[in-house]
């Protein structure tokens, strides 16, 4: 399928998938004792994200 997007929609769909990971990442250090690491969010919020997809295929 080929879409054809502007400028201005990239730097939306861009711009909301940002503060999306921002939001994710903060939030996400918070919950794990980590308030304001963003690295520690990152990791967290990726390991969890992978954990609960395997968990979801059965895997583990």
């Amino acid at each position: 399928m080929r879409m054809s997007w502007s400028r201005e929609e990239v730097d939306e769909k861009l711009n909301t998938i940002m503060v999306n990971i921002h939001k994710n990442c903060f939030e996400t250090a918070a919950e794990y004792g980590c308030a304001g690491n963003y690295v520690a969010g990152a990791n967290i919020a990726g390991f969890t994200k992978v954990a609960d997809a395997m968990l979801a295929q059965g895997l583990i």
